[in-house]
C-alpha cells in the first residue's frame, strides 16, 4: 500500500472517535486506538482488495472488517461503500438485518448472560446484576478500556447449568461475585 491510499478513500470522514455504546465520556478509548485513521483505512482497502473489490462479497468483507476491529464504525462502513461503490444505505440495510454485525464497539472479551426460561427462573437476573456490578456496565455496553462487553442472550442450550455466564467460549454455572472477579481478572 502506498502512503496515498488512505487519502484516496478518506472522503472527509474523520470521526473515528465515535464510541457508540462505550460507557464513558467523550474521548473514550476506541478499538485499536493505537492505529490512526489512515492505518485503519489502509487495512480496509487491503481487505476489499483481497476480495477483488467485488461488491458481491460485501457480507464477507464486512465480516472480515469486523473480525479485525470487533465492530463496524460509521467510517468503516462509508469507506467500504466508497471502495466497492455501494450506497451507504444498502450497507446499513445489511448490517442492521443480520445480528452478527456490531455497529457499536464490542469489548475484546464478550460476556453473555443467558436469560432463557430455565436460566431466568434460576435467577439469571441476579447473575446479570452481579456481572454488571463487577464490570461497571449494563448489558449492551462496553468497558472504557474496551476489554469487556456485556450482553444477554435468549438461550445457550445448557439449561441444566443455569443460570449461565459465557465468557468468550467458556461456560460458568452461577458464579459468585468472588468467582466473577477471578474470571474477569484472568481475561485482562
Amino acid at each position: 500500500m502506498d502512503a496515498g491510499t488512505a487519502a484516496n478513500y478518506r472522503g472527509g470522514h474523520d470521526n473515528l472517535g465515535d464510541n457508540g455504546g462505550v460507557r464513558g465520556k467523550e474521548g473514550s478509548a476506541a478499538v485499536k486506538v493505537a492505529e490512526t485513521g489512515d492505518d485503519i483505512l489502509n487495512r480496509i482497502v487491503e481487505i476489499c482488495h483481497s476480495y477483488g473489490n467485488d461488491k458481491s462479497f460485501l457480507i464477507q468483507i464486512l465480516l472480515k472488517c469486523q473480525e479485525e476491529y470487533n465492530w463496524l464504525s460509521k467510517d468503516v462502513l462509508r469507506w467500504i461503500g466508497e471502495i466497492l461503490h455501494v450506497p451507504l444505505n444498502e450497507i446499513y440495510e445489511i448490517t442492521t438485518f443480520y445480528k452478527v454485525f456490531n455497529l457499536i464497539p464490542k469489548g475484546k472479551n464478550l460476556l453473555k448472560v443467558c436469560n432463557g426460561t430455565a436460566c431466568h427462573v434460576r435467577k439469571a437476573p441476579v447473575l446479570l446484576s452481579k456481572v454488571s456490578s463487577v464490570l461497571g456496565i449494563d448489558p449492551g455496553e462496553t468497558t472504557k478500556d474496551m476489554l469487556f462487553g456485556l450482553e444477554t442472550v435468549g438461550c445457550l442450550g445448557c439449561c441444566a447449568l443455569g443460570p449461565v455466564l459465557v465468557v468468550n467460549d467458556q461456560y460458568y454455572s452461577n458464579p459468585t461475585i468472588g468467582e466473577l472477579k477471578k474470571i474477569i481478572a484472568a481475561h485482562k
